[in-house]
């Protein structure tokens, strides 16, 4: 795939905590520029603030005006609720905002007819997934119960990325755009009214979220162009179809068919790249599309290194001397416990559970052991999520450890042992920003593909054999949380 020499790309990443934007070489993926800057916290946010830290980020880089393609990478499900004139409604409810639980228990029993076994079954063949409060459906019906009037405002509903893609397209407020609201399978894929096989919305799931038609964003085929936007005395800008977080960072990653990615970050992923799509009564996978027209079962838990800043906080120790404290106390962490469910979960469904400590001896309650057990209680909640995914078929060929605390080398060293293979771990970079600006390079190229880009030097992590026993003593304490539910 050959560029005019010099020819630039740009690449976002609209996640729950910043705006990221990167500027790479079109032909080889080398990186020219970068930017960045914070989003508010919450799980519930303007978008207007997505918007305004994106020119900040945007400037940071060094400005678009010598890129000739961009496409948007952004966190899933967020519910971005437009009226008639393109006015955002509310703040938009983020993935991790747990509010609607109740409404995704209501949506699995009516379309099981009372039965919620029946219902399970039946979204996961429509939609190839099962409701529960991170996804957009649930949002709806929400806003639909709680905020009447708000809800009959709603003349259309877009997620992150498709909201970002249309305000760079020049669209917004008083522009009569909502017709031109674009998304990408990757994205609607995680709505709850969009089936990935046949590649369609499923407009009557999303009336029966909430309650009546809206319009949603036109699907753009993986590598396609979504928008161009005029630019006086020079080549339109292009814009990419964008994708979710998830899968653009496979595309950032160059994950092929049989690859796992194990993202550890505010939240905790695990999702490979697959052939045939998945269809999970029980709701523990959700079967997404990805970025290159293959599927993305995944799963995800609410709680990534937010567990290991909160016990960070607790022992007063930064990142560092946090891992350093992990990797002074055995593996297994002398019985030592942590089921780190400390904002609820998602995988197990238990919006309203608690984390707990099990296994307590004097012996073992030290600063150490604490932190040890902080890290294996994370990393067991991602090896049950992988245990899921090969229940539903999938074999996985290579595992890739990503994620901000990814880069922690308690976390590189204790996964081997905990997910029981090795791991590679990537050279830290911003895959989901990379994997926009390739999704960009591949619609500017108008090719079949998208171009290849080597992928920065890796480290490679081996099981050792410790902490064998870790596995069971987790799923022990997990149970005990379940059976008082």
């Amino acid at each position: 795939m050959s560029f005019p020499e010099g020819t630039l790309v740009a690449g976002i990443d609209s996640s729950t905590q910043s705006a990221t934007v990167v500027v790479r070489d079109a032909a080889t993926g080398a990186l020219r520029r970068f930017g960045s800057a914070p989003h508010p916290p919450g799980t519930e946010v303007d978008p207007e603030a997505w918007w305004q830290a994106l020119q900040q980020a945007i400037a940071a880089a060094g400005g678009l005006g010598d890129v000739a393609a961009v496409s948007v990478g952004g966190q899933q499900h967020g519910m971005v609720a437009l009226d008639a004139d393109g006015q955002v409604v509310r703040p938009a409810l983020l993935w991790n905002d747990t509010r609607s639980a109740g409404a995704a228990s209501d949506l699995i029993a009516e379309l099981g007819e009372g039965d919620p076994d029946a219902g399970r079954q039946a979204w996961a063949e429509r939609v190839g997934l099962v409701p529960v409060a991170s996804f957009t459906i649930t949002k709806l019906r929400w806003l639909a119960e709680h905020e009447p009037e708000n809800a009959a405002r709603v003349a259309a509903v877009a997620l992150p990325h498709d909201w970002l893609t249309w305000r760079l397209a020049g669209d917004g407020p008083g522009t009569g755009g909502l017709s031109r609201l674009t998304t990408d399978a990757s994205d609607a894929s995680g709505t709850g009214y969009f089936d990935a096989v046949s590649g369609s919305y499923q407009l009557d799931l999303l009336e029966r979220g909430f309650g009546r038609q809206v319009a949603v964003p036109q699907v753009v085929a993986p590598g396609a162009v979504a928008r161009t936007v005029p630019r006086p005395g020079g080549a339109d800008l292009v814009l990419g179809a964008g994708a979710g977080d998830n899968a653009a960072a496979a595309l950032g990653l160059g994950m092929a068919v049989g690859d796992v990615a194990i993202s550890v970050g505010t939240s905790g992923v695990v999702s490979a790249v697959s052939d045939t799509p998945t269809t999970d009564a029980s709701g523990t996978v959700a079967s997404f599309a990805d970025a290159t027209g293959h599927f993305l079962p995944l799963l995800a838990t609410l709680n990534g290194s937010q567990v290991f800043d909160a016990v960070g906080g607790l022992l007063g120790v930064d990142h560092a001397a946090f891992a350093e404290l992990a990797l002074s106390a055995p593996a297994g962490a002398d019985g030592l416990t942590l089921v780190p469910y400390l904002e609820g979960e998602r995988t197990p469904n238990l919006p309203d559970a608690t984390g707990a400590i099990h296994g307590v001896r004097r012996a073992n309650l030290t600063p150490a052991h604490l932190a040890r057990a902080a890290v294996e209680g994370v990393l067991s909640g991602l090896a049950d999520a992988l245990t899921a995914l090969r229940d539903q078929g999938v074999q996985p060929a290579r595992m890739m450890l990503i994620g901000g605390a990814a880069r922690s080398a308690a976390v590189q060293q204790i996964a081997p042992d905990v997910l029981g293979s090795q791991v590679l771990v990537p050279a830290p970079g911003e895959y989901v920003a990379d994997g926009a600006a390739r999704q960009a390079a591949w619609a500017l190229s108008g090719a079949g593909s998208p171009p290849e880009w080597a992928l920065a030097g890796q480290k490679s992590f081996a099981p050792t054999g410790a902490g064998s026993d870790l596995g069971d003593r987790y799923a022990q304490a997990r149970t005990k949380i379940l059976s008082r539910r």
